[in-house]
């Protein structure tokens, strides 16, 4: 069985006919390479940046500094390919709010991230590199210069070793070369050890901590949430700019013909057809708006609840009290939780009166619902609150229910948001 890490091929047998000791090599010496260009890099620009910081010409080079952490990891991310058949995955680092260098530097400089990959650049600069050079030097270059001191003998006539012993005579030349060859073979050994070693630590070193994995799965739903707004709503303006269009066209297209044709069988025809166009287009329309309102993509939130009451057979008392526009993911649950909410009061509650209020309070926007009805509601009964707290929970948010026997019903949703810097049209 092919091994896949440096720790199974010195488990394994032939380990030294394998291309494995060579890796450790390559592993071994490029990390001390890099390391003593990362300290050059480290040293230079913290130097340079402290003592220009006075000016503030040196500000830019300690920022730029800071940041050498992140191509160190990534280099290192994929050096360990050479001592295990995969490297360690990227570094999630956070997608910036918007675009542009500024965004980016500022995303960079807040995350945990780019520091602790600088504080490995500085581990490997100060501590990890000079290891590296030093288990070669070992476990590679004293053995090789014992193995060649029958050369060394030959050119010059003696052979020191190390320079603590020299050697000046066939018999002990052979001899110190035939423990170089042994130690060569032990040194292929430990090579094999301080690379698998020194893997491991930088694995444990660059490996994403649960927290960071948890923040960054958050982060990836709200961004998958946007990604299907904006779906949302580009399928919305599609129906609205094209199919709705087109029946509105062929609805008066068919009014006309109707009023032109004589009475008769052709007349009915063009008025039962007109009819039907004229529901579709409605039915098109309702479709439309249930899917993602037009008045909430141009007005914001206080306008489409504010819709949505006027829609609500029950009637609605309004009190919304928000600051502008809210993120439109946000606006979009809260909106669709408003309507579902006034939906349910209307089909199950037998209320006379429904309340809505919101308002952005502590970096949190506060929805509650509520009705005088019978109460009773069960989340779990087919009420579509399930999916709801679903879609609040993506923005990490929370969605409670009271409603006792006899109610009244109570939903409050939370969601953590701040305003956005989106102004409403004007109507």
């Amino acid at each position: 069985m092919r091994a896949r890490s440096m720790w199974a091929a010195l488990r394994a047998r032939g380990y030294l006919g394998s291309a494995w000791p060579w890796r450790a090599v390559a592993f071994l010496v490029s990390g001390g390479l890099l390391g003593a260009a990362v300290l050059v890099v480290l040293v230079s620009g913290f130097l340079a940046g402290g003592v220009l910081a006075v000016a503030l010409i040196g500000l830019p080079l300690l920022v730029l500094t800071a940041l050498t952490g992140i191509p160190v990891a990534a280099v290192e991310r994929q050096r360990l390919r050479l001592v295990a058949a995969h490297g360690v995955p990227a570094g999630q680092h956070r997608v910036p709010d918007r675009s542009g260098l500024g965004a980016w530097l500022s995303t960079r400089l807040r995350e945990a991230l780019t520091w602790r990959e600088l504080a490995y650049a500085t581990l490997f600069a100060l501590v990890l590199w000079p290891l590296d050079a030093l288990a070669v030097a070992l476990a590679l270059a004293l053995p090789a210069t014992m193995a060649a001191a029958p050369a060394l003998v030959a050119v010059d006539g003696e052979a020191k070793i190390v320079k603590l012993w020299t050697v000046t005579t066939w018999p002990d030349a052979c001899a110190v070369a035939v423990l170089g060859v042994l130690l060569l073979a032990a040194g292929g050994y430990l090579l094999g050890a301080a690379a698998a070693a020194r893997g491991d630590l930088t694995r444990i070193l660059l490996t994403a901590k649960d927290g960071e994995r948890i923040a960054e799965l958050v982060r990836s739903r709200a961004r998958l949430v946007d990604a299907f707004e904006a779906e949302r709503r580009r399928i919305e303006r599609d129906l609205h700019d094209g199919a709705q269009q087109r029946l509105v066209a062929l609805t008066l297209a068919l009014g006309l013909a109707r009023l032109d044709a004589p009475p008769g069988p052709l007349a009915d025809q063009l008025a039962k057809a007109h009819d039907e166009a004229g529901g579709a287009l409605a039915e098109l329309r309702e479709l439309i708006h249930g899917i993602h309102p037009e008045v909430l993509t141009d007005y914001g939130l206080e306008a489409a609840v504010a819709d949505a009451a006027d829609r609500s057979p029950v009637p609605v008392d309004l009190d919304l009290r928000l600051p502008g526009r809210l993120p439109p993911s946000v606006e979009s649950a809260a909106y669709f939780a408003v309507r579902e909410a006034l939906a349910n009061v209307a089909r199950h509650s037998a209320a006379t009166r429904a309340r809505v209020g919101a308002q952005h309070d502590g970096g949190r926007l506060v929805l509650v619902i509520g009705d005088d009805g019978v109460g009773g509601a069960d989340p779990g009964g087919g009420t579509g609150l399930t999916g709801l707290a679903d879609r609040v929970a993506v923005l990490d948010g929370t969605l409670t229910l009271s409603s006792p026997p006899g109610g009244p019903t109570l939903l409050r949703v939370e969601i953590p948001c701040r305003p956005s810097e989106q102004t409403v049209p004007c109507a």
